[in-house]
């Protein structure tokens, strides 16, 4: 269990800067994903924690020992961390059991404790009865399984995992991502995670680090990245949503290139951006608007069996709402509907962040 801290850490490749300056903790026992997209910055800030980049500049230290500043760089064989990759990276050639003690073996341990290690270690990622089996023998997720029994028989302070889902199937990876978590609680180690799925990030994390071009853009618990967003950026990269332009006053929101309205009672006046969640979006054949309701057509809806996946046209721009399934039949394409919001954000319409905006 350790405590990773970080002063001003900044990381270049040359003249490109892929880490802006970060400061921050780690506290122990705690999970801590790294999201956001391809090339946002969040494996390079994995690896230097590791010690397989050094920082341009900066400190990071792992309780009190500084392994990389200005004046000295412990490598990764020393600093007592548990690492699993993308890849399995498990040994073909060596059965579970030794691949899961090969850290023990290249450390002297002798083989009486490498043997109750490993089989306490095996017991607890559900992998003992498999313990002689080689890796051809074993499905994707045990191929896993082994890799972070090999990662953890170490004792180590700090377990890095680096998109170890990935390469799994669906319903696996979600299977996955709670035994993660199980085996997490169960030895209290601090878990640094890098992940681009935000349902990972959301599903087992005590902390989110949103990244976006190796600058963080919000960190925060999962339920506060997802209903509370800083900005444009996390709001749409964390789960579904739509964006509306609008023009506020008065305490009213005008959509944009419509005579509709929605009530506001923030701060924010002028060109802003409203960001609604399709699950907070009641659809109903009710003629009565409320101060919170918008009139459309439906478009198209889609039957996914648990939910019922709509589109609707509001004077011009798309809204999605995701409704129960058993919903499916009861509106019909092209027919007019009423959509009611229980929950919105408003952001304002500075320019940024656009790219996926409808208008």
């Amino acid at each position: 269990m350790s405590e990773i801290t970080f002063k001003n850490i900044t990381k270049y490749y040359g003249n490109v800067q892929v880490i802006q300056e970060f400061s921050g903790t780690f506290h122990d026992g705690e999970f801590v994903t790294l999201l956001g997209p391809s090339g946002c910055g969040k494996t390079t800030m994995l690896r230097m924690i590791a010690g397989f980049e050094k920082p341009t500049s900066g400190e990071i230290k792992i309780d009190n020992l500084t392994v990389s500043g200005e004046d000295n760089f412990i490598p990764p064989n020393k600093r007592n961390i548990g690492m699993v990759f993308q890849s399995y990276a498990v040994w073909p050639h060596m059965n579970v059991f030794q691949n899961v003690a090969y850290p023990l073996k290249i450390q002297g341990v002798n083989k009486a404790e490498i043997k109750s290690r490993v089989e306490n270690i095996l017991e607890a990622v559900h992998l003992s009865q498999y313990i002689n089996r080689m890796p051809d023998e074993l499905s994707g997720g045990q191929q896993q399984r082994v890799a972070l029994g090999r990662a953890l028989v170490g004792n180590p302070k700090v377990l890095l995992l680096d998109e170890p889902l990935s390469n799994l199937d669906a319903k696996l990876r979600e299977a996955m991502r709670f035994e993660i978590k199980e085996i997490q609680n169960k030895f209290k180690i601090t878990v640094v995670y890098v992940t681009h799925d935000q349902t990972e990030a959301m599903a087992m994390s005590d902390k989110i680090i949103v990244f976006n071009r190796g600058a963080v853009q919000q960190i925060d618990s999962p339920e506060n990245i997802y209903r509370k967003p800083v900005n444009q950026f996390t709001a749409d990269f964390i789960g579904k949503i739509t964006f509306l332009r609008g023009q506020s006053s008065n305490g009213k929101i005008k959509i944009l290139n419509s005579e509709q309205y929605i009530n506001y009672s923030g701060d924010k006046t002028g060109d802003v951006i409203i960001a609604i969640r399709p699950e907070n979006i009641v659809i109903n054949n009710n003629n009565n608007l409320n101060s919170n309701s918008l009139r459309g057509v439906l478009k198209n809806s889609y039957y996914l069996g648990d939910v019922n996946d709509c589109r609707i046209d509001v004077d011009g721009t798309i809204i999605r709402v995701i409704a129960a399934g058993n919903t499916y039949n009861n509106f019909k394409i092209g027919e007019p509907v009423n959509l009611a919001f229980s929950e919105y954000l408003v952001f304002e319409d500075d320019g940024t962040d656009q790219t996926k905006i409808l208008s």
